[in-house]
């Protein structure tokens, strides 16, 4: 028989106050994910008037600090591990957990890496909250201070608003890429409190001794992207797209219609189900726009749409809209960029 743990309304919800982010970090660095948190912590922490705090395990914890210093973290607390390298879910948890009982958060952010995943379910038993995964904004209730969060469902076909109004603390997951990188902020001094610990005790038999990264297209980090759909009309199209992304120095990316169909790898999928981007330059190809989509791309710069169809969803969310065939558009952007790039006059539009 499964026992259930239900969660547990706190006798004095007054007494949890600032905004907690996990800090993952691989190879003394902060993860894109973590710092994109980092920042959003410290955008809500300002709105409630409390602070942005940090909370680390691992090893080097020190360089880990400043560096979350250097992006405005207010506090930092840290586990430095000292027995062994390497990552335990149960053992990090143990340690983030006993900072939430000691501070009291009134909010936890966690970005949704796999990492992130992993320990944030862990972490919302152990303090009997609730989680809301994968949302794509976040805002506050000032006078209630309460954490306000929106995130798809119903096969990402609706945009709900969460509320957690009872239980602390309000606990939350989004994927790395939802939010904008913060700025570094000279001279912000950050109070840095640092215990030991052990993760033998705790870790058992079941640790990660090492993360190897794997070689896999990260579109988060690119700064041009051009994304087909099922407008192309076939898996051939998206070498019409491959020649403009290489044109523009830019990734492909690609809806999740086509990748089901086989047409490209499931790794250029952009969207709620895929990967969470936001380059400077965004360009859809026979795309239509459906929300699954548009949640990971919308906060793009520049979004430009090409597409038959002007009433497409899509359309609305562009800053520029070309009205044709992407079999005949395509081929002419990247003639034109491409002469551009060679020194070349282009061509007087008509």
């Amino acid at each position: 028989m499964v026992e259930l743990i239900n969660c547990v309304v706190p006798e004095h919800p007054e007494e949890y106050h600032d905004v907690f982010v996990y800090l993952e970090h691989k190879n003394g660095k902060l993860t894109r994910g973590s710092l994109e948190m980092l920042g959003k912590a410290e955008e809500l922490a300002h709105k409630l008037n409390e602070k942005a705090v940090g909370v680390a395990v691992g090893k080097n914890l020190k360089e880990i600090a400043a560096e979350a210093e250097s992006y405005g973290c207010d506090v930092f607390l840290g586990a430095e591990v000292t027995d062994f390298s390497g990552f335990s879910s149960v053992a990090y948890t143990e340690f983030i957990t006993s900072f939430v009982e000691q501070y009291k958060p009134n909010i936890f952010l966690i970005s949704g890496s796999r990492e992130g995943r992993d320990l944030v379910s862990r972490i919302a038993i152990r303090t009997r909250t609730g989680v809301a995964a994968d949302c794509i904004e976040l805002d506050v209730d000032v006078p209630n201070r309460l954490l306000i969060a929106w995130r798809p469902s119903f096969g990402d076909k609706t945009i709900d608003q969460i509320l957690c109004k009872r239980h602390r603390p309000q606990m939350i997951t989004s994927r790395p890429g939802s939010y904008k990188m913060p700025e570094k902020v000279e001279g912000h001094k950050c109070e840095v409190t640092i215990k030991k610990v052990k993760m033998a005790k705790y870790a058992g038999e079941h640790k990660t001794l090492e993360f190897k990264q794997k070689d896999r297209l990260d579109l988060t980090s690119a700064k041009i992207i051009v994304s087909g759909g099922l407008g192309l009309g076939n898996a051939s199209g998206f070498k019409l797209v491959k020649d403009l992304a290489d044109s523009l120095g830019g990734q492909v990316g690609a809806s999740r219609p086509v990748v089901d169909l086989g047409w490209i790898p499931y790794e250029h999928q952009v969207g709620q189900t895929g990967q969470t981007v936001r380059p400077k330059l965004y360009i859809a190809a026979g795309i239509s726009g459906k929300i699954q989509h548009i949640v990971g791309m919308k906060a793009s710069e520049t979004i430009v749409s090409i597409n038959t169809d002007p009433e497409a969803p899509i359309v609305k969310f562009s800053d520029y809209f070309i009205n044709a065939d992407v079999s005949k558009a395509l081929p002419k952007l990247t003639e034109e960029i491409r002469k551009v790039r060679a020194g070349t006059p282009a061509s007087s539009p008509g």
